[in-house]
């Protein structure tokens, strides 16, 4: 057995005694699973297993459980709990952590939740849920350890032991002055390899720099990415140190980017459960194929209004279709590469002129390579230069189009706060039918009738 059987078995076996009604082993499986397993387990269960093996997970599990899944099974099963296990759920979680589920807990369950913690805990929460959740302040954990720089290690190691602990994925230790100011790092791997009679200030890191708490996901993730970071603090506007950012927070929102982004591309939230009752998803489908419909018919009104030029000339008919699909398939490259440029934090006023001058360029020197070969194609097809000449002209004009529809799009979009990863596709194509159609049976109706 390979290691990615090992792996899944866990899961497998935990279906097949559920189907057969093993209850009992079943029980001590899910109980020994991962949180973010029992979460994955429970996201592809139908909704009346999902709700059976719910009712045996034990509660110290389920508040970790309900960070894990998705937005719509949370709901779901935040639906049928009652107000003290939703209380016991939350005992003992991480503060950042509490903050995310607090979004989604009722009013009087999260006021019953905040009396529950002590003064400390309570100050704490009201720290990150003061910021927005897709920004360092939303994803920091305010369990932090501070040391200032002018003791020695010896001291650092004394205090460490005193407390007994320190936060799960702690590398480093910040160092700060006085007024809790950010001023450097000290790595756990320098605390225990120097000299203990060392000075912090001797040793610690100046070389990570702190987040700012409105700093978006996006540009953390940057952060780690681009330093190699495992952990960065996270200071306000005057500097204070106020919590840390560690890799697996960074992992999460890379998830939920790639998520979003491949689900958007389909007019679909990454929230959504795939168990949700047909007539709810059929709904929320229903929205995205209006939107297409609507598309499709200006679309059609366009060809409409040659239709006179198709009836004489049916070979045109025959070959409609092929230039704006090649428009779509070239903007479509376009529109990703700046909404990707535009995550990435890659496009701004000095390099935009460059970019669009490439995606011009490419949109020329393929718009002439494969109108030569559409060209000769549809010569020796239908034995006709005219027509292979038109469609040649078409399609040179609606490749250089899309190119400069794929570099704008998703520039206005953004600057109208709409997702380019949701609404880019469908307006390009748009504009890549009208444009290709129009090309198409104008040149037809100027040059053949």
């Amino acid at each position: 057995m390979d290691v990615r059987e090992q792996i899944t078995d866990p899961l497998e076996q935990l279906r097949q005694q559920l189907d057969a009604g093993g209850m009992r082993p079943a029980r001590i499986m899910i109980n020994s699973l991962h949180p973010s397993e029992l979460a994955r387990l429970l996201e592809s269960l139908p909704l009346k297993k999902r709700a059976m093996v719910w009712e045996i997970v034990n509660p110290e599990l389920q508040g970790d459980v309900l960070v894990e899944v998705s937005d719509e099974v949370r709901d779901g099963l935040l639906e049928g709990m009652p107000t003290e296990e939703l209380i016991a759920a939350t005992e003992g979680m991480e503060v950042d952590d509490l903050a995310d589920l607090l979004i989604d807990l009722p009013e009087a369950v999260t006021q019953e939740v905040l009396q529950s913690l002590n003064m400390q805990d309570q100050e704490r929460l009201q720290q990150v849920l003061a910021y927005n959740e897709e920004s360092a302040g939303g994803l920091m954990n305010v369990d932090i350890v501070t040391v200032r720089p002018d003791v020695s290690l010896e001291v650092v190691s004394r205090y460490l032991r005193f407390v007994g602990k320190i936060p799960d994925g702690t590398d480093s230790i910040f160092v700060v002055s006085r007024g809790n100011n950010y001023i450097g790092s000290l790595y756990l791997s320098r605390l225990l390899t120097n000299d203990p009679d060392e000075l912090v200030a001797n040793i610690m890191s100046t070389d990570v720099m702190p987040i700012p708490a409105n700093t978006p996901s996006s540009q953390v993730v940057w952060e780690f990415e681009n330093h190699d970071l495992l952990s960065a603090p996270v200071v306000d506007d005057e500097f204070r140190v106020l919590g840390r950012i560690t890799v697996d927070d960074v992992v999460d929102v890379i998830r939920d980017e790639a998520e979003h982004s491949l689900m958007s591309a389909a007019g679909l939230d990454e929230e959504d459960d795939m168990f949700a009752p047909v007539v709810k998803s059929a709904l929320r489908r229903a929205i995205w194929l209006g939107v297409n419909l609507c598309t499709a018919f200006v679309a059609a009104a366009v060809v409409d209004m040659f239709q006179t030029t198709v009836d004489k000339i049916v070979l045109l008919a025959v070959l409609m279709p092929v230039v704006p699909s090649m428009g779509g398939v070239a903007g479509t490259q376009s529109l990703t590469i700046i909404t990707r440029a535009i995550a990435l934090g890659q496009i701004n006023k000095d390099n935009a002129i460059g970019i669009l001058r490439k995606e011009l360029l490419v949109g020329i020197l393929n718009g002439l390579g494969w109108a030569i070969v559409v060209s000769m194609v549809t010569y020796w097809w239908f034995n006709e230069w005219r027509i292979g000449a038109i469609i040649g002209a078409a399609m040179i004009i609606n490749l250089i189009i899309a190119a400069l529809a794929g570099f704008s799009i998703p520039l206005i979009l953004k600057r109208l706060n709409v997702d380019p990863a949701l609404a880019g596709g469908v307006v390009l194509t748009t504009v890549t039918d009208v444009i290709g159609y129009s090309a198409f049976l104008g040149l037809g109706a100027a040059f053949l009738l």
